[in-house]
């Protein structure tokens, strides 16, 4: 690895972090993106880059993996040298820059921004006896691919937003759809809950799942209990999986950074407690943080602006507006 200087090196390139080196781009920043997944675009392209994504300004909707190549060409504003499958592991500051050591190599780097999201993460798992013997074959804790349920009977479990997209969109391609929920009330947006109970969805609430009925090779039945222990079967031919994931910073716990239960705390300028050191997105909590990416896409001119600043107290915080810059480079 050699030691060439960056102004700013991103951890994480999902959403946010990509928005980001679009941003550096504009305030004439040198960037670095470190991830370690293989590929870009975070957790829409690992789990779910067919699903839908509603919530961002100007864009009624849009498929996760298509959002991901829009930022990524935007990204490519900065000309950004791009790590991936790269686990960032120690961080050493000195008054001049950062040394980050990774397991592949040393990076060097006169600021850090933080987007790492909910940092590495594994989905949660159907706790069910056999369910492990299912994994990979028609029990799914992702989906890559929403046309390999077409035609077939689908169960989702789950009472989130995630769970109740996928029952949605799987609508139209599916023979049917059922949701099941162990609670009475799903915890996903009011609009979408409408938009389910709207639709040709069966819904199955508040029942738990008692047991998966199969071959070994693939599940055919799953048992569903109410809570008056009344139980129904369900013929399927996959079954999704939505119960959220569990995840974990790593490393970055043990950098001396100021935390609230998985966030780091930063300030009104994206600081953490770390001079030199920012953060954005999921990965971050301030008072009346919200986490949707449409925050982070927020969050992101606010940090870039300040590490900006920091590198280089001559400049303003408040730039140029992007409009002025492209029509200045045509």
């Amino acid at each position: 690895m050699d030691k060439e200087l960056y102004d700013v090196i991103i951890i994480g390139g999902g959403p946010t972090g990509l928005f980001a080196s679009f941003y550096a781009g504009l305030r004439d920043l040198k960037v670095k993106i470190i991830d370690s997944l293989p590929q870009l675009g975070g957790q829409l392209m690992e789990l779910y880059p067919d699903k839908y994504i509603y919530d961002i300004g100007g864009i009624p909707k849009i498929l996760a993996r298509d959002l991901v190549a829009n930022l990524e060409e935007q990204a490519a504003y900065s000309n950004p040298t791009i790590c991936l499958e790269e686990t960032a592991s120690t961080l050493e500051k000195s008054p001049e820059y950062f040394t980050l050591t990774t397991d592949k190599g040393v990076h060097y780097s006169k600021t850090i921004l933080l987007t790492s999201g909910i940092g590495s993460f594994q989905p949660r798992k159907l706790n069910v006896p056999g369910s492990a013997d299912y994994e990979g074959k028609n029990l799914h804790y992702k989906v890559k691919d929403i046309n390999h349920f077409k035609d077939t009977n689908v169960l989702v479990l789950g009472g989130g937003d995630s769970a109740l997209d996928w029952s949605l969109m799987l609508e139209a391609v599916a023979e049917s759809v059922t949701i099941c929920h162990r609670k009475e009330q799903f915890t996903a947006h009011e609009m979408t809950v409408q938009q389910l109970h709207n639709s040709k969805v069966q819904v199955k609430t508040p029942f738990g799942i008692k047991e998966l009925v199969g071959n070994g090779e693939n599940v055919h039945e799953v048992v569903i209990v109410g809570k008056d222990k009344s139980e129904e079967r369900i013929p399927v031919d996959h079954v999704i999986v939505n119960y959220g994931n569990v995840a974990s910073l790593g490393p970055l716990k043990d950098w001396g950074l100021e935390m609230q239960k998985n966030s780091v705390v930063v300030n009104e300028k994206m600081e953490t407690n770390i001079e030199g050191i920012y953060a954005a997105g999921d990965v971050c909590t301030h008072d009346g943080k919200v986490k949707l990416i449409a925050v982070g896409f927020g969050e992101v001119p606010i940090a870039i602006s300040h590490i900006k600043t920091f590198i280089d107290p001559k400049s303003r915080v408040q730039p140029l507006h992007s409009t002025s810059i492209f029509e200045s480079e045509n």
